[in-house]
């Protein structure tokens, strides 16, 4: 099954030479920098890491890792995004201000290497939902192999798995803003509160987990079939306390990538919301049914 994807990704990486990848340490872009390092090798490649307040440590630390495990030549940048208003002030496409600071600063990287090209992560699942990090990718003319080629994000992980690399099942660990509702201003405390919380969660054998930001309150997320397991920790309370959440709720509906997404279909107030993204001319994009909401007597009413 993987053959006929490598040959096809082969061919595409032959038309360059050089390589920057907007690397941050998830399994779409640690396959884009490992297949990078094997088609156009070491010296073509360097994966760079943008810093932020958004990125959690964690995977700062197991992107470094990474690459230094697989031989990659790689580079921490800071970003500054949260020096931008049109950012901070978090409206609908608050990713496109995110990946356009990203993407120029590696404008510059890749002008001072010398190399060809920006490679970016994105797959072909990224096409069927709302993603305006791939309207700034185009703005900056920062290709995507993976979904160029057609590869699905089940296919990245085939990939990864093929190539036994560390992060083929990684969770996915979007930017820690996407955990704080549209309109709601995106400040470096209310990241480092979601950054603990879901540190916690992690520490207490949920590796799969959101920490939703409003204000004093938390709503948490975790897997349907862990929502009871959660349920009976005690003083679970009083530990979110401890990073600032008078309140909490748990989710009883679990976690599902990209809930606050919703509020998109039906609040008309929301500023910049366009459709999804349609995939380039000649493009499938794997579509991914959306699950349907199960009400909770406890939620928030800040979905609808």
């Amino acid at each position: 099954m993987t053959a006929p994807l490598l040959k096809r990704l082969e061919n595409w990486f032959a038309d360059y030479s050089s390589a920057i990848i907007a690397f941050s340490g998830g399994v779409d872009s640690s396959l884009t920098a490992y297949l990078s390092r094997k088609f156009l090798g070491k010296d073509n490649t360097l994966a760079v890491i943008g810093r932020s307040a958004s990125l959690k440590t964690k995977d700062l630390n197991e992107g470094i890792a990474f690459a230094d495990r697989y031989d990659i030549n790689h580079k921490v940048v800071d970003t500054d995004e949260l020096n931008n208003p049109d950012y901070v002030r978090n409206p609908a496409n608050r990713c496109f201000y995110c990946k356009s600071t990203l993407f120029s600063q590696l404008e510059d990287e890749r002008k001072a290497a010398g190399f060809d090209v920006i490679l970016g992560g994105e797959n072909t699942d990224d096409y069927s939902d709302f993603r305006p990090g791939i309207q700034a990718a185009r703005k900056f003319q920062v290709r995507g192999p993976l979904a160029a080629c057609e590869i699905s994000k089940a296919q990245v992980r085939e990939l990864s798995k093929h190539f036994d690399l560390v992060c083929w099942n990684k969770p996915a660990s979007p930017c820690l803003s996407s955990r704080i509702p549209y309109g709601s201003p995106v400040t470096i405390g209310k990241l480092n509160q979601v950054e603990k919380a879901e540190a916690l969660l992690e520490s207490l054998g949920f590796s799969v987990s959101r920490a939703r930001h409003y204000g004093e309150s938390c709503r948490i997320e975790v897997p349907r079939e862990r929502v009871d397991d959660l349920k009976k920790i005690g003083d679970l309370g009083e530990r979110l306390a401890g990073i600032g959440f008078s309140q909490f709720i748990i989710d009883d509906e679990g976690f599902i990538s990209g809930k606050l997404n919703r509020a998109l279909k039906t609040e008309k107030s929301v500023s910049n919301h366009v459709d999804p993204i349609p995939p380039p001319d000649g493009l499938t994009a794997a579509g991914i049914p959306r699950a349907s909401r199960v009400a909770s007597s406890g939620a928030l009413p800040i979905d609808d």
